[in-house]
């Protein structure tokens, strides 16, 4: 019999979001594959998690795959986790998953946290459609985007490095109109957490004089729709 692959979401800051099952399966496998085996030592040592860790991550995934793949044939059960968060969420995954759909392995996905949902929901835009970029271009195909998203209805979710932030929302004013509404979450589940809602251009001029770190989820309104005050 072949094994599972098992994608287990880890916490994006508080280690109480662990949930039970994701520490059980994490327990139970033969094998689990981290996105970086040192920022995923704490987080297994915490639990007490002693199984074999090897790396998988976006530089050696095409390659490891293969061997993935033969372990699972083999009858091996293996979880992937990411650094934080969801695995293939804009983390490694999506390749070994579909190589294993091609091999007629199981997968199976754990429910658990995932940074654009809270951040979402904290935004107070409508949440019954709403388009998922991720990290857009840094360089060829960047302003493309931006063109198309201009005139998307549906709320928009963007991940974004403290580095580039500022950089982003004045690329956003020029797209979007320094008016368009938006709402800037950082270090969510942390003991900083914190919400920036207003215009693209008050949002900015709040981070000009306040600290640039964590990582950031940006929600930006649809073309057509009302502020969260607006509705209300």
């Amino acid at each position: 019999m072949t094994g599972k692959l098992y994608l287990v979401p880890t916490p994006i800051g508080n280690l109480e979001d662990m949930t039970f099952r994701a520490i059980r399966i994490l327990k139970e496998v033969d094998l689990i594959l981290a996105e970086d085996t040192r920022t995923s030592a704490p987080l297994l040592k915490h639990f007490e998690i002693q199984q074999k860790v090897f790396s998988h991550h976006q530089h050696n995934e095409h390659q490891s795959s293969n061997e993935i793949v033969r372990f699972l044939k083999e009858g091996k059960n293996i979880a992937l986790i990411s650094d934080a968060g969801t695995p293939a969420i804009s983390d490694p995954g999506f390749y070994l998953v579909r190589e294993a759909i091609k091999n007629d392995i199981e997968v199976e996905c754990l429910p658990g946290a995932t940074a654009f949902v809270p951040a979402l929901v904290n935004s107070g835009f409508p949440t019954d459609r709403f388009c998922f970029e991720g990290f857009l271009p840094l360089k060829k195909g960047r302003q493309t985007r931006y063109k198309t998203l201009a005139t998307e209805e549906r709320t928009m979710i963007l991940y974004e490095s403290p580095h580039r932030l500022l950089k982003t929302l004045d690329e956003m004013a020029l797209y979007f109109g320094a008016e368009r509404q938006i709402s800037v979450s950082r270090e969510l589940t942390k003991m900083f957490e914190e919400t920036v809602r207003g215009t693209v251009a008050e949002v900015k001029t709040y981070f000009e004089t306040h600290p640039v770190k964590g990582e950031f989820v940006i929600c930006v309104s649809g073309l057509t729709q009302p502020s969260p005050k607006e509705r209300a």
